[in-house]
């Protein structure tokens, strides 16, 4: 691995420069060392390659530990929909812990190493659970549970503190204007693992017959073998030193001498107005997507009593659907912005929970409407979790970018656990039914859409603009097709 190295110096001597010049350089300087940094063709090409690996291999790994096949787990265990509520709130309420994890990554010296010792460490934890499962009688479903409990809680502790880091490293090595279409070619090499890992991972659960409990914990295992090389394959991405990156010593001068003559440069977190307004959004979007989002597996699985692997084939069909249009949504964000696509899609998003009231289990809903539910999710979330990722990259400033994700991840992560959980307690009220708390989020998730009109992202183009020429375009192919 190579270190990145700090950008050239500013020419003139600061004695001969006023305060609007200084303003200048302090911008250009700052560009600078976001999109021009010292590293060679080649090495960022093989970092982008070797991410995308990485992230392939980290799909394994994500696919057994979260999503369907826990959720099946958990109710093979007989969990409740409190208690899978409540386990799907732990990944999230422990992101509070983030800005600890920013403000110690930022005094490393290596992105990645701290980013392989957390990761890791949170990775081998999930073994804990495959000893206590392949023990078999020694240990009830119960204690399972509880086993299940305590190892989600851990390695969602310790994967807190690592989080932000990762996307700093991101932030700092892939160029803002390759952001849309990187993300979107790497989030479509993972959803092709997840289209094709998750059915066989069900297949291979179910081939258990009678012991479906130790067929999940064979599957975990060889999940945490892919996340281990998922960490191995970045050796070969180019590391990233937070004390050089983003604190030239230049930097420091001009900032000083604009101190006696300017306001201070970086507002605080607290003083960004427009950081404020996305963390607002952020938080009860995350909370009204996760007042339903982990119920809908359960719904399937429990209330219409639907097999496993005819759950895993439309969760498959939810990631081909991720994969084939997250080339199309990157490129789009690259050419509109993220911000006007987190609006039109998240309306689409947010009506999508009611189309779900109309399902149940018979022939039509279940080989017809719920495929195609499963296709609109899949299409849509994508664009979301690449646009929302790649918003904060751009609105957050290139000095404290790790602070910024920390407390973005936090606020959001502490909104979505209260969802889950609040979910879970509303799904086991009486006279509540999954139905009920489907609508209720959809209405919660038109209500968390409003703060983003406010938002302003740098290069994003409004929707007015983009209507009316995409409108037109589009008029104009029709005629030439004619």
């Amino acid at each position: 691995m190579t270190m990145v190295e700090p950008v050239a110096e500013l020419n003139k001597p600061l004695s001969l420069q006023t305060p609007e010049i200084l303003d200048n350089k302090v911008s250009q300087l700052v560009l600078s060392s976001q999109t021009n940094l010292k590293i060679a063709k080649e090495d960022v090409r093989s970092t982008l390659k070797a991410s995308t690996i990485e992230g392939v291999f980290a799909a394994v790994f994500e696919s057994a530990t979260t999503g369907l096949l826990l959720s099946n787990f958990l109710l093979q265990l007989g969990a409740s929909s409190v208690e899978i509520g409540i386990l799907s709130a732990i990944p999230m309420l422990v992101n509070f812990l983030q800005p600890l994890g920013a403000y110690i990554a930022d005094r490393t010296t290596s992105r990645h190493w701290y980013n392989l010792g957390i990761f890791g460490a949170s990775r081998l934890l999930w073994m804990v659970l495959v000893v206590a499962i392949v023990s078999g009688p020694e240990h009830t479903n119960r204690q399972l549970l509880e086993w299940t409990l305590a190892t989600v809680l851990g390695a969602s502790v310790l994967a807190a503190f690592a989080t932000s880091n990762w996307f700093s490293w991101m932030a700092a090595v892939v160029p803002h204007r390759l952001r849309g279409r990187y993300f979107g070619f790497r989030n479509s090499a993972t959803s092709l693992v997840t289209l094709l890992g998750v059915p066989v991972m069900g297949l291979f659960v179910s081939a258990w017959g009678d012991n479906p409990i130790l067929g999940y914990g064979v599957v975990l295992f060889l999940a945490v073998l892919a996340g281990i090389i998922s960490l191995a394959y970045q050796f070969l991405m180019v590391d990233v030193n937070p004390q050089v990156y983003g604190k030239d010593p230049e930097i420091d001068r001009v900032k000083d001498q604009k101190e006696k003559t300017t306001t201070d440069f970086v507002p605080s977190v607290l003083k960004d107005p427009n950081f404020l307004m996305f963390i607002v959004y952020f938080s009860v979007w995350t909370f009204a997507v996760n007042l339903s989002a982990p119920f809908f597996n359960v719904y399937l699985l429990k209330d219409l009593n639907l097999d496993v692997n005819l759950v895993t084939i439309y969760s498959s069909l939810s990631s081909g659907a991720n994969l084939l249009l997250l080339m199309f949504w990157g490129k789009l964000a690259d050419r509109w912005g993220n911000r006007p696509l987190l609006i039109a899609v998240g309306l689409v998003v947010a009506v999508t929970p009611l189309l779900w009231l109309g399902t149940g289990n018979y022939p039509l809903a279940v080989w017809v409407w719920l495929p195609l539910l499963h296709l609109l999710g899949g299409t849509t979330l994508g664009a979301i979790a690449l646009c929302t990722n790649n918003i904060q990259m751009e609105i957050a400033p290139h000095q404290q970018p790790s602070t910024y994700f920390a407390i973005a991840a936090a606020v959001s992560g502490v909104a979505g656990a209260l969802g889950t959980t609040a979910g879970g307690f509303l799904a086991e009220l009486p006279g509540m039914s999954l139905g009920g708390l489907f609508a209720l989020s959809a209405v919660v998730r038109l209500v968390g859409l409003l703060p983003l009109i406010l938002v302003r992202e740098p290069r994003s183009l409004s929707l007015r603009s983009i209507v009316p020429s995409f409108v037109f375009s589009q008029l104009q192919r029709l005629t030439a097709n004619d």
